[in-house]
């Protein structure tokens, strides 16, 4: 199934129960001066209508349909919106100040790539802001591993463990990482590249 068929259903499915851990998460951005912050893998958006007014921000996915539903959420933004693969970044080293990966990570076929990739485009001292689920190192979930055959051919993978993606990414250290929902299987994470 292609994410140009999901854009129009995913916002019923995943907006309402996601919203206060986006919210949470999203508090983790500086309020006091402008920063160029990096959405990738927006999708339609869900985060814009819950960021701060004042830095730059670019949101990037990699499928037309998920930008045009999240265009006129960013309109209260300076929001530049931007196809591409969260994998692949097509922007220089250390552009940005802090990246946004909320419900990504665990959906990309390579999530190493697209951790790695964001801490190429940040700049050191910055943060990566992380929501998504995880399984936890040495967890068994035998039925998140047999659904992961499903899912990860149309929507999402159920068997990435962060600490493992994580272990690929030598600059980067965890801040705070907390439960967020379905009993600690979604979790907040700050990570910040030295």
């Amino acid at each position: 199934m292609s994410y140009s068929l999901i854009a129009p259903l995913y916002d019923l499915v995943v907006e309402r129960p996601m919203r206060e851990s986006r919210r949470t998460s999203l508090a983790a951005l500086p309020t006091h001066e402008q920063r160029r912050v990096l959405i990738s893998g927006a999708g339609t958006g869900l985060d814009l209508p819950l960021l701060p007014e004042l830095h730059r921000y670019t949101a990037l996915d990699f499928n037309p349909a998920m930008l045009a539903h999240a265009v006129p959420r960013g309109k209260h933004l300076e929001v530049d919106f931007v196809l591409g693969d969260s994998m692949d970044l097509p922007f220089a080293d250390a552009q940005f100040d802090h990246v946004v990966l909320h419900l990504i990570v665990a959906v990309v076929p390579e999530p190493q790539r697209c951790l790695a990739e964001a801490v190429r485009v940040l700049k050191p001292g910055g943060t990566i802001l992380l929501f998504d689920k995880f399984l936890h190192p040495h967890q068994r979930a035998p039925l998140r591993r047999l659904f992961n055959v499903i899912t990860r051919r149309f929507a999402t993978r159920m068997d990435v463990v962060f600490e493992e993606v994580l272990g690929s990414t030598p600059l980067l250290h965890v801040e705070y990482d907390e439960p967020a929902l379905g009993s600690g299987w979604f979790r907040r994470i700050v990570l910040r590249k030295k």
